[in-house]
């Protein structure tokens, strides 16, 4: 039987919560599958850990971590430990350590959710945003001069390298191919004269060698206005780890909210292990009060499944989701519902093997 290592770091907040009902789905395929299982370890990094031993996570927590096939990751972050300080030294630490240079973000109106745009058929929001994870904007590259002086200044560099621009809209290319769909490169490359022409330059490189694949080019504003006027032309969507971050919010918003936004930070090489995480904060002011919507901590789940190769596993557990939002009757608040998080995480393994049984 094939066992898969997962290290789970659940977090701050409410990330305990929903990567309970995470962890319950996965332990429940593995029994219905039969060829599989997973082994979880439980880390305790975070921000409350940060608020004892002055650091997120251990000194060797990448040491630690590589020995694992993935990583589930709750949230992080809360009230008292500012925010750059969460990121950089737990979750951006993680993907640049592991060379986690791709960010997968599904961004598709399930059925039962409303529509927020009256005009713009459900269907037509189904996109997969790739966003290059390990640089760029976030190379953390710059400098703080003069603090607290009248010539005070601060240099934030973005970092694009031809290895690191290539292999991520070559990964979008592939991905683009294989599903049969068209590619869309977001930029700016009118305002930014160095690494965005940079950037457009090598999307346009690789495209002659993806003939077959159809593609489109926007600036970022345009961008942000054409997904709410018309996503439809969005399939497959490759951009830099900035636009990436905030537009993936944008599509969140139009896929139901953060409570369905999931992400998922791969190596594709498999060099070193893959995060799974959903994309929502800790949400402290509803933490401990077992409320939290877990459906895109199990959304995040079905990346797993994907990546370990169990594709069919990873669907159904989509289908199981959008099968709970449509019943209606077990959602927890943010979707009009009074149901428990562990309720919700029941209900869509009810709704799995139900799934599982028809499709056999």
């Amino acid at each position: 039987m094939k066992v898969h290592k997962i290290a789970v770091i659940p977090g701050d907040g409410i990330g305990p919560e929903v990567i309970d009902e995470g962890v319950k789905v996965l332990q429940r395929i593995a029994e219905l599958d039969g060829s599989f299982t997973f082994e979880f370890d439980y880390f305790p990094w975070g921000c409350e850990y940060y608020a004892k031993n002055g650091k997120m996570m251990d000194d060797n927590g990448l040491d630690i971590l590589k020995n694992y096939d993935a990583i589930y990751l709750g949230a992080v972050g809360f009230p008292g430990v500012p925010d750059h300080i969460s990121l950089w030294d737990l979750l951006l630490k993680i993907r640049k350590g592991f060379d986690q240079y791709v960010n997968l973000r599904p961004i598709k109106l399930l059925n039962g959710i409303p529509n927020a745009l009256s005009n713009v058929p459900r269907e037509n929001i189904d996109m997969l945003f790739i966003r290059e994870n390990t640089e760029g904007e976030y190379a953390g590259a710059g400098d703080w001069l003069n603090k607290g002086r009248e010539d005070e200044i601060a240099l934030q560099t973005g970092v694009f390298t031809r290895k690191g621009v290539e292999r991520i809209i070559r990964y979008a290319f592939e991905e683009a191919r294989k599903q049969g769909k068209s590619l869309t490169s977001i930029s700016k490359g009118n305002a930014m004269q160095y690494s965005m022409v940079f950037w457009d330059q090598i999307f346009e490189e690789v495209a002659n060698e993806y003939p077959d694949v159809k593609i489109d080019s926007y600036l970022v504003d345009a961008a942000s206005m054409l997904l709410i006027k018309d996503p439809k032309r969005f399939e497959i969507v490759v951009t830099t780890n900035l636009f990436g971050d905030i537009l993936t919010d944008l599509g969140a918003a139009l896929a139901g909210g953060l409570g369905l936004a999931a992400g998922a930070n791969v190596n594709p090489e498999k060099t070193f292990p893959s995060m799974f995480e959903p994309i929502h904060g800790s949400a402290p002011d509803i933490a401990g009060q077992g409320i939290a919507n877990p459906m895109a901590t199990v959304w995040s789940a079905s990346q797993i499944l994907d990546f370990f190769g169990y594709e069919q596993w990873g669907n159904q557990v989509i289908q199981a989701i959008e099968k709970t939002l449509v019943d209606k009757k077990v959602l927890t608040p943010d979707l009009e519902g009074s149901s428990t998080t562990a309720d919700v995480g029941d209900e869509i393994i009810n709704n799995l093997v139900k799934i599982k049984v028809e499709s056999n």
